[in-house]
Order: C-alpha cells, then sequence, then structure tokens
C-alpha cells in the first residue's frame, strides 16, 4: 500500500500521541514519525518533510485581484502555522477535484460544493464566512426579486406571495446556484407548485437562467423577466448598480441559506488541522481583518458544525430531486 507524505504525518501523530509524547507546535517543516522497518528492533524515529498545505481560493464575482489577496492570507497563515502555505485560485469544481486529488488540502467553498467535497474527499467545513449583509449571521436569504412597479404584492403567506408566480416568467441564476435555484426551487417543491427540478415549466411560462447575479438581476431592470431569485447580497454593488436598486424590489425571501465556509481534507493531521483553524480565526482580530474582507467582503470567520451548518442544502437538494 502507497502511503502519502500527509497520510504517515497523521499516522506519526497518532503513534506519538498513544506514546505519550507531546507535539507543542511546528516551528520547522519536519516531524518525527515512525520507521515501521526498524519494528522488529523496537523502531526508531526518523525526520520526515511535511509538504506545504494548499488551500484554494475560488474565484467569485466580487472579488478582483485575487491571486496576491490570497497570497497575503497564504503567508500570513504561513507565519501563524509554521508551515509554508500555497495559495491556488479556480473555481469550485476545481477546488473540489484537488481536495479529492489529494492537490490541495484546504478550500474556500460554498455550501453545496462542500458537500460533494465530503463526498469525494471525505473533507469537512470547519469554519463559516460572516458578510455584514447576512441576514443570518453566517446564514443568509434567497430572494425571489421583481421590478419595483410589478403588479406582484407580497401577500400573508408563503404560497399566497407565490402562487402569483404562476404562468409568468422567471429567470434563475444558474441551475447550480444554491441561492439562485436550489433553495427556491425547493420552496417551490414544499408549496406544491411543482413536483421537482424537472417540472419548472409547468408552472412558469418561461424559464431562464441568467449565468450570474448581475445578468439575472439586469433582466428584472430591463423588463425582460417578471421575476429573478438572487442571494439578498446580491441586491448591493458589485451586482447591482447603486443606480438601480430603487428599480427593484423583494417579493419573497427563504432564510437559513449556509454561508460559504473553509473545508479542510481528513489527510491534513488534527494538530496541523486546529493550528490552521486557530490562524484563520486570528484574521478576526482588527489588525488582521483587511485581509479577510479583501478576500470576499467577510468581516468574520466562525467555527461551525458540518453537518449542522449544511443540513438545509441537504434538505434542498432533495426536495429538488439533485441527489
Amino acid at each position: 500500500m502507497i502511503v502519502s507524505n500527509k497520510g504517515l504525518l497523521g499516522m506519526a501523530v497518532g503513534v506519538l500521541t498513544l506514546t505519550g509524547v507531546v507535539i507543542s507546535g511546528f516551528s520547522s517543516i519536519q516531524v518525527a514519525i515512525a520507521d515501521h522497518s526498524q519494528n522488529q528492533s523496537g523502531g526508531h524515529l526518523v525526520a520526515q518533510n511535511i509538504k506545504s498545505l494548499t488551500i484554494v481560493f475560488p474565484s467569485r464575482s466580487d472579488s478582483t485581484d485575487l491571486q496576491n489577496k490570497a497570497n497575503n492570507v497564504a503567508a500570513f497563515l504561513s507565519k501563524m502555522v509554521g508551515i509554508p502555505i500555497k495559495a491556488q485560485v479556480g473555481d469550485e469544481t476545481a477546488a473540489v477535484e484537488a481536495l479529492r486529488a489529494n492537490r490541495a488540502d484546504v478550500a474556500f467553498l460554498s455550501s453545496r460544493p462542500a458537500l460533494k467535497a465530503e463526498q469525494l474527499a471525505n473533507s469537512r467545513l470547519y469554519l463559516a464566512e460572516v458578510r455584514k449583509n447576512y441576514s443570518g449571521r453566517y446564514t443568509y436569504n434567497s430572494v425571489f426579486v421583481v421590478p419595483n412597479n410589478s403588479q406582484l404584492k407580497s401577500k400573508n403567506s408563503p404560497k399566497a406571495t407565490l402562487e402569483q408566480l404562476r404562468g409568468k416568467t422567471i429567470t434563475f441564476t444558474s441551475p447550480t446556484s444554491g441561492s439562485g435555484f436550489i433553495f427556491p426551487v425547493s420552496e417551490l417543491v414544499k408549496q406544491g407548485f411543482v413536483p421537482n427540478r424537472d417540472r419548472l415549466d409547468t408552472f412558469f411560462s418561461k424559464v431562464n437562467y441568467g449565468g450570474n447575479y448581475s445578468k439575472a438581476l439586469d433582466a428584472v431592470v430591463r423588463g425582460q423577466t417578471d421575476v429573478a431569485v438572487v442571494s439578498e447580497y446580491a441586491l448591493f454593488p458589485p451586482y447591482l448598480a447603486a443606480e438601480n436598486r430603487d428599480k427593484v424590489r423583494i417579493l419573497h425571501k427563504i432564510s437559513g441559506v449556509p454561508a460559504h465556509g473553509i473545508a479542510i481534507d481528513d489527510d491534513v493531521p488534527v494538530v496541523i488541522r486546529e493550528k490552521l483553524i486557530n490562524a484563520l480565526l486570528k484574521l478576526n482580530k482588527s489588525e488582521n481583518q483587511q485581509l479577510l474582507t479583501n478576500l470576499y467582503n467577510s468581516t468574520e470567520l466562525v467555527r461551525v458544525d458540518h453537518d449542522r451548518h449544511l443540513q438545509p442544502m441537504r434538505e434542498a437538494l432533495k426536495n429538488v430531486g439533485i441527489e
């Protein structure tokens, strides 16, 4: 059996813990591991280099010059953890694949890719992002948005409000978007308007996909669609121009969409994982916070339970008919 350096390190931590050796820190990139080839004679310890950790920072439309900003965060974390940390930029699909293929150890992910990373790489979410324009601190709203002069009105129940959309045109963000597709379609299923994502045309006269928040909202502003569905934070620049804010309004909102978070692969040893998490939490301090905010406009990172945080997404995917 071939075992990677990270796998050996994980076993080493277990061996050293069981034998009463306390690892107080990783000021260098070496750790003692058991040489199993010498086990019959009692074994001895040899030095094994730890490869640098790699963090994937997915590109998002509200982040510019991301590689340099990610490099700055990686440099800060390297100093705090004591292990070289490399920053890579790519989309979330590539980030999940990198975790699966052991080309990356950590990734910033939204909730659905985080579930995929759990499935394919046994990675787990340990931290979630907080933003000033998140209604639930580390959860946010999916919102149905209409033109400000629309005849559609918010009613006294979700069912009554959404019933008005029968026969209307709708623009979703994309078929993979949590707040721009999965949660709103889940709501339509729960209210009994459609059985799953494949039958949307039985309720709406036309179904469009904007491709991103800005284009979905632009369709509302231009009068090209009756309603669009996006994240609540998309109602602010850079997604929606400030001069267009009063041209749209929220018809209906769905709360509890899990915020983006930070997933760590299971083959990162516990000691290093905890040092990394603690280092990431140091980005919350006032003197370091700008490093965090520069990435994705987050103001804070908070510890979350992987299963509890992502349960709303699991339920929404089941309602929509996505395994």
